[in-house]
């Protein structure tokens, strides 16, 4: 577990680090969200006109709809999916060095293995986090319930459907967010292994690859990573968030939510928000990997040879 790390430094440096990142990106998220559950009938359909509406209705503070109770989930979840990340890559490969693969190929499977295991352990804890936050990201948006916080929606949604309610579309955020992080993993290891082959890694030979160089390379294979991961998963996304959205007084299936989708936009109403996400997992997932390779440098121990 987090072999060679100063563990507490880690988690404390780590915590103030994806801080800073979910406040610089979390605009992105609720935008994304709100494009994500327009009915047909809503005027603000883009992503510049939902930013333009939430700075003429609430100012600033509308592009933080539900951002406490995001950060009151995001550090406990952050640790669980950082410990489980590094523990997975190092047993996956010890476990794939008996089939002797390329170099390209281990990393991608220990990588993609690695993001689906931590991803799946963090949903039990992000799953009731994200229902309460995308409820307070669209509340009086397209019709959406007005909520006076969190904990009035935790209390609302417990209220109306017990513990169940919290974990509203937990199957299909476990089926979205689980392949996702994997695909990411995989294609930002698979990726950055590949630049620096036709870069070419120096760091065998007296001088090592300047700072600016590994940052280039780690910030090119975290977008290769956000754009490959959100052009495969965003129909899920969408189903998800719609699914988790809908009001308490409403039962909706998933097979109901994919006719609405299509009804209202046809098949490219699955893709609803591909834009923000797209932007969102590639500005999150660079500056998450950049903020993570950093975090593993400045946390290392120094250990006597």
């Amino acid at each position: 577990m987090l072999i060679g790390t100063d563990k507490k430094k880690f988690y404390v440096v780590g915590a103030g680090l994806f801080t800073g990142v979910t406040v610089a990106l979390y605009p992105v998220s609720v935008v994304k969200t709100r494009l994500q559950v327009a009915s047909k009938d809503t005027l603000e359909r883009s992503a510049l006109s939902v930013v333009k509406g939430l700075l003429k209705t609430d100012g600033i503070r509308g592009l933080y709809k539900g951002f406490l109770t995001v950060m009151t989930g995001t550090i406990p979840t952050r640790i669980i999916f950082l410990t489980a990340l590094e523990t997975t890559k190092v047993a996956s490969l010890r476990m794939l060095e008996p089939f002797r693969l390329s170099d390209t190929t281990q990393t991608a499977i220990s990588n993609g293995l690695a993001g689906m295991t931590s991803s799946l352990l963090a949903q039990a804890m992000f799953v009731p986090i994200d229902v309460v936050s995308q409820k307070l990201m669209v509340q009086g948006y397209s019709g959406h319930t007005q909520y006076t916080g969190g904990l009035d929606v935790a209390r609302k949604v417990l209220r109306s459907d017990g513990i169940r309610g919290l974990y509203r579309g937990f199957g299909l955020s476990v089926m979205t967010y689980v392949p996702s992080s994997a695909v990411w993993w995989a294609s930002y290891g698979s990726s950055k292994h590949y630049l620096w082959r036709i870069l070419g890694d120096n760091s065998g030979e007296e001088g090592t690859p300047s700072l600016l160089k590994i940052m280039l390379v780690q910030a090119t294979g975290g977008i290769i990573a956000g754009a490959t991961a959100s052009s495969i998963t965003t129909p899920l996304d969408t189903i998800k968030t719609r699914l988790q959205v809908t009001g308490l007084e409403k039962k909706i299936s998933v097979k109901q939510v994919v006719k609405d989708l299509i009804l209202e936009d046809g098949w490219k109403g699955l893709y609803r928000g591909l834009g923000p996400r797209f932007f969102s997992m590639s500005a999150w997932g660079t500056s998450m990997i950049l903020a993570y390779e950093y975090l593993k440098r400045v946390c290392a121990k120094d250990e006597d040879v």
